[in-house]
């Protein structure tokens, strides 16, 4: 009679049942099958056990450092869900600090990382820098241009809104750009495809091109907000499925939001890779715009920087920091990063130009806006309220009213032709009480702002969409 080894043996052996008994059974019976003892097929079965697995840390086990106060009920509400929310992700075994910006707001269920959340890691957390990976801010100088004019040419060459550009008017990134992504095995495929048709985007949400003077100069500058489009969802897709295998086998019980990417693998070190090609693609996607509004009006840049505030940064202690909607304060955080970085409040704001301090109580971060209390549809329900709307929601007179009384003395445009109420400075919390916590806490010195003109968002796109009128 020939000796097998059953997934019976195995149990009885003490070894967890799994997908690893198939190969651990092929190994076992190949040795058995050439000659081999069954003490020695036993073993080479063993081989395939996995680890044991990680379990989660206990609650409250590090400081979690929050730089955030409450200054209504509103904000109260916020900050408590903001907590409960970073309590759970801590628990997260591989997770080592965290803090918490002054613009922080939930941006899931509880576990998920909010926006204005940092996370120290000894891995990469695709679901900690989001689909929108690389999110970012940059700024161009000009000098002796006037503001209306840079405005009217950043609209003319802009283009936002879901999709790329249409195929006869599309922008290639640099062949270096284009050369990365194929090879990297993350990058290939679709995401190649739609880095050249969402490049020269800016998409829609809370991005924007906004162009104001500076307060020292009195230069005029455009500044710009956006992330890296749909080549970056489809890295964040790819990264989630990886993450989530390591998740499945080394800490189930881990919150999916929160799985990770091991750093001293193959998957580690090709993502990582993958993030930086992510984030020179974005840096040109930011330039490129500025150099197209340059040319129209045959200006000069006098200066240009720029910062990402959605992005992984590893520092000299070998840990992975992820700011999910938080600036970089700390020296040397990018190869190409200067002393300063930028900071949007809302369009009838100044952004806030700003040197980092490296605070340890933030972690090296910033904040990277003014955060919201509500949800954009929870924003608008309560315009609703107060407005009188009726059921059918608010009538283009409301939204008129709205918009003479948020933007006023503001050249404001949405791409679409359609304003987006949710995406007006009321939606926003306090700018001075975010500014004043910025200072409280420590976590930048302002050396310089940006005086609005005037911006442009994506806008409520959605209302004249082909199915929207289709069902009017």
């Amino acid at each position: 009679m020939i000796e097998i080894v059953s997934g019976q043996d195995l149990i009885d052996a003490g070894m967890p049942q799994g997908k690893w008994f198939r190969p651990a059974l092929d190994a076992a019976n190949k040795i058995l099958g050439e000659g081999g003892s069954m003490d020695a097929a036993m073993a080479a079965a063993r081989t395939f056990q996995p680890a044991p697995t990680v379990p989660l840390r206990i609650e409250g086990d590090f400081e979690i450092y929050s730089n955030i106060r409450a200054e209504n009920a509103f904000e109260q509400d916020n900050v408590e869900k903001v907590n409960a929310t970073m309590r759970a992700l801590v628990r997260t075994p591989v997770v080592r600090a965290a803090a918490i910006m002054p613009d922080a707001c939930p941006a899931g269920p509880v576990g998920t990382i909010p926006v204005g959340g940092v996370v120290a890691s000894e891995a990469i957390h695709p679901g900690m820098h989001s689909a929108d990976i690389c999110c970012s801010m940059a700024i161009s100088v000009f000098s002796g241009v006037d503001p209306k004019a840079l405005l009217d040419a950043i609209h003319s060459v802009t283009h936002f809104g879901p999709g790329g550009r249409e195929r006869g008017r599309q922008i290639k990134p640099s062949d270096a750009t284009l050369a990365a992504f194929t090879e990297n095995p993350y990058l290939t495929g679709a995401a190649l495809n739609v880095a050249v048709e969402h490049f020269a985007t800016q998409g829609d949400g809370n991005h924007f091109a906004y162009v104001g003077t500076m307060k020292s100069t009195g230069e005029t500058a455009l500044v710009t907000h956006h992330g890296s489009r749909a080549p970056g969802a489809r890295l964040y897709e790819r990264g989630m499925k990886v993450a989530n295998k390591f998740r499945e086998l080394l800490s189930p019980e881990t919150h999916r939001d929160n799985a990770w990417i091991t750093a001293d693998t193959e998957e580690g070190d090709l993502y990582w890779s993958a993030l930086q090609i992510i984030r020179q693609w974005t840096r040109e996607n930011h330039y490129v715009l500025h150099d197209m509004a340059a040319e129209k009006l045959t200006a000069k840049v006098s200066d240009r920087f720029w910062n990402e505030h959605n992005f992984v940064f590893r520092k000299s202690d070998g840990l992975f920091y992820h700011g999910k909607g938080a600036t970089p304060a700390f020296d040397g955080w990018a190869d190409d990063a200067t002393d300063l970085t930028i900071i949007p409040l809302n369009m009838a704001e100044p952004i806030l130009i700003v040197r980092g301090s490296n605070a340890a109580n933030g972690l090296g971060f910033s904040p990277h806006g003014a955060g919201r209390n509500l949800s954009r549809t929870a924003h608008i329900r309560q315009l609703a309220d107060k407005y009188g709307a009726d059921s059918r929601g608010l009538s283009p007179n409301n939204i008129a009213d709205i918009m003479a009384k948020e933007t006023e003395g503001l050249d404001v445009r949405f791409f679409s032709g359609n304003a987006d109420i949710s995406e007006l400075p009321g939606a926003y919390k306090s700018a001075a009480s975010v500014r004043a916590q910025i200072q409280h806490y420590g976590l930048a010195e302002v050396v310089d702002e940006v005086i609005p003109f005037g911006s442009i968002m994506a806008g409520d796109w959605q209302r004249d969409a082909p199915w929207r009128k289709k069902r009017r």
